[in-house]
């Protein structure tokens, strides 16, 4: 009798407290996992440039020349600008690459003649180059330490390196004002193809959809000549062209 009284009391206090405990479970803290900051991940881009610039080269050769060849020294550095517009990739993990083509201009290298017998003309033959550049290009960004700074795609600044290869085709004038004469087409106007590189580094800012940059890149250009020309005495070539930008960008990602 009193196990059944005990079995009867138990049962009772089960259907009582049942449905209070299936109301009012068991709380538990609130975990929060912190959302993991991928940047911008890998992306396509449009790019525009635009630079001043400096152009250096050691000497003029005349080869042939009316007297053999001649070789003059170069006595003042041409000057001008540049601007262009490329294509790129960035993988998001510091790497780009891109292919660019490049309008640049100088003008005011110059040579100065004396002493040369005729009929070579003594004075002052200055250069105005116009150049289209195309480069293919490859850079790292890459960042200056803490979260949220440098190539991962996230808005900040950053630094960068880079390098580029390819061709230039180029145009050569020159104004000549001659001792005893002005020659203002004295020198054939003429150009030629010739490979080229480049190398870069500078600074600039991720802010998204948007990157802006400055920076500094050397152009090199192997020959500037005036080929072809009828006459060998007005024939002249100039190697090893150093052309140095000071030069901003703005890129567009558009993915």
């Amino acid at each position: 009798m009193r196990k059944l009284l005990a079995s009867v009391v138990v049962a009772m206090a089960a259907l009582v407290t049942g449905p209070v405990v299936a109301a009012d479970p068991p709380q538990y803290p609130d975990i929060e996992v912190p959302e993991v900051d991928y940047g911008l991940g890998s992306s396509f881009y449009l790019r525009g440039s635009a630079a001043i610039n400096l152009h250096w080269a050691k000497e003029v050769r005349h080869d042939p020349a009316w007297t053999g060849v001649l070789v003059h020294q170069i006595d003042q550095l041409g000057y001008g600008y540049s601007w262009g517009a490329g294509f790129g990739y960035e993988t998001g993990d510091g790497l780009r690459f891109d292919a660019t083509i490049d309008s640049i201009e100088t003008s005011g290298i110059r040579i100065t003649k004396a002493g040369l017998p005729a009929p070579d003309e003594n004075g002052q033959y200055t250069l105005m180059l116009r150049s289209t550049l195309a480069l293919a290009n490859a850079y790292y960004d890459f960042g200056f330490g803490g979260d949220g700074f440098g190539y991962s795609g996230s808005s900040g600044a950053f630094g960068y390196v880079g390098a580029g290869v390819g061709v230039a085709w180029n145009h050569a004038e020159v104004n000549a004002t001659s001792a005893t004469l002005p020659l203002p087409s004295a020198v054939p106007t003429g150009g030629n193809v010739s490979p080229a590189a480049a190398v870069m580094a500078g600074v600039g800012y991720d802010m998204g959809t948007w990157v802006a940059d400055l920076g500094y890149r050397a152009v090199w250009i192997q020959q500037v000549n005036n080929s072809p020309t009828l006459y060998p005495g007005q024939y002249f070539s100039i190697d090893n062209n150093f052309i140095h930008e000071l030069r901003g960008t703005v890129r567009y990602r558009f993915n």
